[in-house]
């Protein structure tokens, strides 16, 4: 699904990944699940571009539902993966810690657990190989995509700033839409580490010249880093900073 020139969204509201589109090649963001391998061939069967234009993943955090088909582009195709440094364990299997119990609506939930099972969700290769990140690291791949660092949701979570499509990738950082009570519009994200330095790493977002804000679940964000950080603050229930 083209999103605006030169950036694709593969999946929905519930999962998403995206496709940054170069003409020097391709930059994935985050790949969700096993099965959103098809959606990404018929994405570049829509673009006319073969998988081996993919020049590298970067993944706003080791999650299970970011990392679904990156270790097979890795391994089968020799794409490197890159995540933040702090969370290069995650994303080869180890187990993130438990998080408070979040809000639950039963058909938000049901759909969640229903969509995740039908794209593989009990699937996922770890990462066997990644390229750890750090803040202000400007990778060399299509787009030259900037790496955030945003702890909170995970220790190694970052934002993936990328310039040439006026976008920020956010990843788990903020949601907007809450996969496990359907609430739409920004806000915290469940099965977050350290809500309130989730909490604290929004303020990162503050300035940065976008047109885009790009979570891994809900809707992308149109309205600017202000407007999405001023809602992001009644949702939680306090004044947004400044």
């Amino acid at each position: 699904m083209e999103l605006a020139p030169k950036l694709r969204r593969i999946g929905n509201d519930i999962i998403a990944c995206h496709i940054v589109v170069g003409d020097d090649g391709l930059t994935v963001i985050d790949t969700g699940l096993p099965g959103h391998y098809r959606d990404l061939v018929r994405e570049l069967q829509e673009l006319g571009r073969p998988p081996t234009d993919i020049k590298g993943i970067v993944l706003t955090h080791g999650d299970s539902d970011h990392i679904g088909f990156a270790e097979r582009l890795r391994s089968e195709l020799g794409i490197p993966v890159y995540v933040g440094a702090e969370d290069a364990e995650r994303a080869k299997g180890a187990k993130p810690p438990a998080t408070p119990k979040d809000p639950r609506r039963i058909g938000a939930v049901v759909r969640f657990f229903a969509y995740a099972i039908a794209k593989g969700g009990f699937r996922t290769r770890p990462l066997r190989e990644v390229i750890a990140v750090h803040d202000g690291d400007v990778l060399p791949l299509p787009g030259s995509p900037r790496v955030i660092a945003m702890p909170g949701h995970s220790p190694g979570s970052i934002a993936v700033h990328v310039p040439s499509v006026q976008a920020v990738f956010v990843g788990d950082e903020l949601t907007t839409r809450h996969v496990l009570t359907g609430a739409e519009g920004p806000q915290p994200a469940p099965f977050t580490d350290d809500q309130a330095g989730s909490s604290a790493s929004i303020e990162r977002l503050s300035g940065l010249d976008v047109d885009w804000v790009i979570p891994g679940h809900g809707a992308p964000w149109r309205g600017g880093t202000s407007s999405l950080i001023a809602a992001y603050r009644s949702a939680e229930g306090r004044p947004a900073a400044g």
